[in-house]
């Protein structure tokens, strides 16, 4: 599944920081705008696999479990 969110980049001296204001919490930096890209991408993803294992585990076993698409 693909998602897209909205990277907020700015320069702070030698670094760049990034943020992203639809996953609060999710914050990158780097040495390049990449770097700090992809500092921000991997935060990202680690917030919502903690969101999606904190939100599962008090699903009852008898629970039925199915998959939506947000495009």
């Amino acid at each position: 599944m693909r998602n897209e969110f909205t990277a907020i980049l700015e320069r702070d001296g030698d670094w760049f920081v990034a943020y992203c204001p639809e996953v609060p919490g999710a914050n990158g930096q780097g040495s390049t705008r990449d770097k700090a890209r992809q500092s921000l991408a991997e935060a990202i993803a680690l917030i919502l696999a903690d969101l999606r294992e904190d939100g599962l585990r008090g699903v009852p076993a008898a629970a039925e479990r199915d998959t939506i698409v947000v495009e």
